[in-house]
């Protein structure tokens, strides 16, 4: 089925989702990229931020958007809405769903 990106509550409730197929190219290629948040996302486990940690992982995310083809980019901004998502409410996570 390949990773998907879903907002979370602190009971385990999923408020969004997103799957995309570039979510899987994108997390396989940040680790030549230097960019130690997103290189902490398993591919086959889940990987949860908390609104702490999205500080340092939306700077990140913003520049992996800046080197990605469109359809790249499009799934990373997509991604940013969810991160937006966990920052404006208390007790939500970003999760990464690995495959």
């Amino acid at each position: 089925m390949g990773m998907s990106v879903e907002v979370r509550t602190f009971t385990g409730a999923v408020e969004a989702t997103f799957v995309h197929p570039s979510i899987d190219e994108l997390c396989r290629r940040v680790a030549s990229q230097n960019l130690p948040m997103l290189g902490y996302v398993h591919p086959y486990d889940d990987t949860v931020f908390n609104r702490s940690q999205l500080r340092a992982l939306a700077p990140e995310l913003r520049a992996l958007a800046n080197g990605s083809a469109a359809e790249e980019a499009e799934a990373v901004h997509e991604i940013l809405a969810l991160a937006a998502q966990v920052e404006r409410k208390a007790h939500r996570y970003l999760v990464f769903n690995g495959d």
